[in-house]
């Protein structure tokens, strides 16, 4: 089971660079870091739990932060 969703996180992350918009790119690379946070639940990985909830926050705060601002 962690072996496919470290697949799937790995497969997420890499599409979201077929993406053109900086907003789209950073919230599927945010979607791809919460599967890879998964993996880390399931193989019991503190370092990967932590560093992908902070990259994945950091994406998906940041691609709505500049729609925002592109708004405004």
């Amino acid at each position: 089971m962690a072996d496919l969703v470290g697949w799937l996180a790995t497969a997420i992350f890499v599409s979201s660079y077929a993406f053109k918009r900086p907003e789209t790119l950073r919230r599927v690379q945010g979607a791809g870091a919460i599967a890879w946070l998964a993996y880390g639940v399931l193989i019991h990985s503190r370092p990967v739990i932590v560093a992908n909830a902070i990259v994945a926050g950091t994406a998906i705060w940041s691609s709505f932060l500049r729609t925002r601002q592109a708004a405004g």
